[in-house]
């Protein structure tokens, strides 16, 4: 029944307060949750400092495979949030490594289409991938296929061409060959009402080429999930917030993995479209639904304000 859901609950103040205290892991979206582009959120790094220095687990899981884990690093450093160390930070791209190296145990080569940051992250875990400087003649009736690709892996490309798509699609024919992507963002918000496409509309190009569906690694999948408790002990999901401002990607996520879900108003997704997801017929929908929305991350400052007098 419509309107019988329940979800969206505006929180702050002791509420937010004791939220927060009933949690030991805060996972953080990056993207539209702490930052624009190169401008933190107001008082998002303090908030941040704030949870790390009060004894939470505090880690970042973002789609955002543009950067290695390192330069995710120097980023947190120099927008003010100083005590964010490396191990925090999982990537679509880093986890997407993990994927080829500890699970499928990759034995032949991976055609990266994505950009360099990507194939880094896959490097530096040893993971082989297909050198291929393009020849700006070639096409795909005469360029030469890398052998033993068994893995094809998409993620942001701002240097897209036909002939990595068409590479890519003959690599797909083979059934052995994996067909993973980063993420599905469908694109990014840009300033002046520009957007970015994102992996998503490079992998459903893909799909359609190859007759084939991806396998998902980034939000919403759970393999995320799955590499944070592997690397961190004690992570039950009764006792984890997921903290995002994408409806279809971080909310969804956190549906997936039975965490507490927050959504703050500061990125892509808004009150009323999460209102929209709640009050449909379609119970599916349900799953994009928020427990909790906030203004901004800032709204955590009020309940660490009183933390510290108490403490005083």
């Amino acid at each position: 029944m419509a309107g019988a859901f329940k979800g969206c609950q505006k929180i702050r103040g002791p509420q937010l307060r004791n939220l927060l205290e009933a949690k030991d892991f805060i996972l953080l979206d990056c993207d539209g949750v702490l930052w624009h582009g190169e401008k933190a959120v107001t008082g998002a790094a303090t908030v941040v400092n704030s949870l790390i220095r009060n004894g939470k687990n505090v880690l970042f899981v973002t789609n955002n495979c543009t950067r290695p884990r390192e330069k995710y690093v120097h980023k947190f450093s120099r927008l003010g949030f100083t005590d964010v160390m490396l191990e925090q930070i999982f990537s679509s791209s880093y986890c997407s490594a993990l994927y080829l190296r500890d699970v499928v145990k990759i034995t032949g080569q991976v055609f990266v289409m994505g950009c360099e940051a990507l194939r880094s992250e896959l490097q530096e875990a040893g993971v082989p991938c297909v050198e291929d400087a393009e020849d700006p003649d070639a096409t795909i009736y005469n360029c030469p296929l890398a052998p033993d690709v068994k893995a094809v892996l998409v993620g942001h490309d701002d240097k897209m061409t036909f002939l990595k798509l068409a590479k890519a699609s003959c690599y797909l024919k083979d059934p052995d060959c994996l067909f993973l992507a980063t993420d599905i963002d469908p694109w990014h918000p840009l300033s002046g009402g520009r957007i970015l496409p994102g992996s998503g509309s490079l992998t459903a190009a893909l799909e359609v080429s190859s007759g084939r569906k991806a396998t998902v690694i980034g939000k919403p999948s759970r393999f995320m999930f799955e590499c944070i408790s592997s690397q961190f002990e004690g992570v039950d999901p009764a006792k984890c917030l997921m903290i995002g401002d994408r409806l279809e990607t971080d909310m969804l996520f956190g549906a997936n993995c039975r965490l507490d879900t927050m959504l703050t108003l500061t990125g892509v997704s808004q009150t009323k479209d999460a209102e929209e997801y709640r009050d449909s017929e379609l119970t599916t929908n349900h799953s994009f639904v928020p427990d909790y929305i906030v203004d901004s991350i800032a709204d955590f400052l009020p309940a660490f304000e009183e933390q510290d007098e108490q403490s005083n």
